[in-house]
C-alpha cells in the first residue's frame, strides 16, 4: 500500500472515532477466517514460555541529582505488556525504568516512575487507567507515556474504536496538564511465529492501525513515536537477539532499542532536547506535511515522531515530521521507593 493510500485509510479510521462511525475492517471481511485460524495458531505458539509476571519497576531514579529546589518529574507508563515491560525478569530493564533513567540522566533532575499498563489490554482499558492515574492524589504526571494497539489488531477490535479511546485518554491526559507521548501499534508482521499469509495481514493492518492512532493523538495535543517493527531493521534480521523468550514480547535489547526511539520525544515534549534540533531537516527528511500524509509515513518507518504544527491548511491539519537521533539509555534498577507527603 502507497504511502498516500495509507493516508486515505487513516483519515477515514480517525474521522470514524471523531464523528462515532461505525468499524473500518484492517484486513477485509473475506479474509477473517483465514486471519483468525492464524492468529489462534500464533497465539498458541506464542503463549510457550511466556511468563505473566512483570517485574517491579516504579520508583525513584535519578537519586543522585536529587536536590531541594526542584521536585522530581512525574512519568506514567499506560498500555499493554509492552508498555508495562512483560519478557523481562528485572525492572531495570523494562521500558518505564529506561525511560525514566535515561530523563533523569539528560534533566539532571530525579523522575518518579509510575505504571498503570496492564498486559493484554486494548485501547478500551486506557479509560480506566487514565481513571487511575487522575484520580491519584499526587501532581498530575509531567509525562505520560502510552503504548498500546498490537492487542486490537489481534482481537479485531474496529479501528474506529480503538483510535477513539486512544484520542479521549489523550484528550484527558493532556486536559489534566500533562505531556502525552504515544508509541504507536508495533508492526505484528515481524512475530516470528506468525506465517504467510497473516504477516502480510498482520503488517498491513498494524500499520493502518498506527497512522490512525497518530491522527487521533496529535489532534489532542499529543506526540506519537511510530514503534513499526520495534525501531529498526534489525529487528527483522536478528528476531532470536531482539524478541524475548516467547518470541512475542521483546527482550532486554529490544525493550532498549524502543527506549532509545522514545526517550528524544518524550524529552522534546518537556523543552529538554536540544534547541538546534527542534527545527526540521531536511536532510533527514523531515519537514511540514498534512497530518494523515506524517502519519502515513511514520507508519511506514519506525522511530518517526509526529507533532502538531500549523492548525490548518489547505488540506487540513499539518503534522511536523522528525527522525530524532537517538540516545543511548542506561538500564538502571529502581531506587525504593519514597512515601510521598
Amino acid at each position: 500500500m502507497t504511502s498516500m493510500s495509507r493516508a486515505r485509510v487513516a483519515r477515514r479510521i480517525a474521522a470514524g472515532a471523531a464523528y462515532g462511525g461505525g468499524g473500518i475492517g484492517l484486513a477485509g471481511a473475506a479474509t477473517v477466517g483465514l486471519v483468525l485460524a492464524e492468529v489462534q495458531l500464533a497465539r498458541r505458539r506464542v503463549s510457550n514460555g511466556t511468563s505473566p509476571h512483570v517485574p517491579h519497576a516504579d520508583g525513584l531514579y535519578g537519586r543522585t541529582y536529587a536536590g531541594p529546589a526542584e521536585a522530581p518529574l512525574r512519568l506514567t507508563m499506560l498500555g499493554d505488556s509492552t508498555a508495562a515491560g512483560q519478557g523481562v525478569h528485572r525492572g531495570g530493564q523494562t521500558p518505564g525504568a529506561l525511560l525514566a533513567s535515561g530523563l533523569a540522566a539528560l534533566a539532571e533532575r530525579p523522575v518518579e516512575l509510575r505504571t498503570v499498563a496492564t498486559p493484554g489490554a486494548c485501547s478500551d482499558d486506557l479509560d480506566r487507567q487514565v481513571a487511575l492515574v487522575l484520580a491519584d492524589p499526587d501532581p498530575v504526571p509531567d509525562i505520560c507515556v502510552i503504548m498500546v494497539g498490537a492487542n486490537d489488531v489481534t482481537h479485531r477490535m474496529p479501528a474506529t474504536r480503538s483510535v477513539r479511546h486512544l484520542a479521549s485518554a489523550v484528550r484527558r491526559l493532556r486536559t489534566a496538564g500533562a505531556e502525552v507521548v504515544v508509541g504507536t501499534c508495533p508492526d505484528l508482521g515481524t512475530i516470528e511465529p506468525v506465517r504467510q499469509p497473516l504477516r502480510w495481514l498482520a503488517r498491513r493492518a498494524s500499520r493502518q492501525l498506527a497512522a490512525a492512532q497518530t491522527i487521533g493523538v496529535v489532534e489532542q495535543g499529543g506526540r506519537t513515536v511510530s514503534l513499526g517493527d520495534l525501531l529498526g531493521p534489525e529487528f527483522a534480521e536478528n528476531p532470536r537477539e531482539l524478541f524475548g523468550p516467547d518470541s512475542y514480547h521483546p527482550s532486554a535489547e529490544g525493550y532498549a532499542t524502543a527506549a532509545m526511539a522514545v526517550l528524544p520525544t518524550v524529552c522534546a515534549s518537556l523543552g529538554l532536547w536540544p534547541a538546534e534540533e527542534e527545527r526540521p531537516d531536511a536532510s533527514r527528511r523531515e519537514g511540514f506535511l498534512p497530518v494523515a500524509r506524517a502519519a502515513a509515513e511514520a507508519a511506514s518507518e519506525a522511530g518517526t515522531e509526529v507533532a502538531a504544527a500549523m492548525p490548518s491548511g489547505p488540506r487540513g491539519p499539518w503534522a511536523l515530521l522528525k527522525r530524532r537521533r537517538r540516545r543511548r539509555v542506561p538500564e538502571q534498577e529502581p531506587a525504593p521507593a519514597t512515601p510521598t507527603n
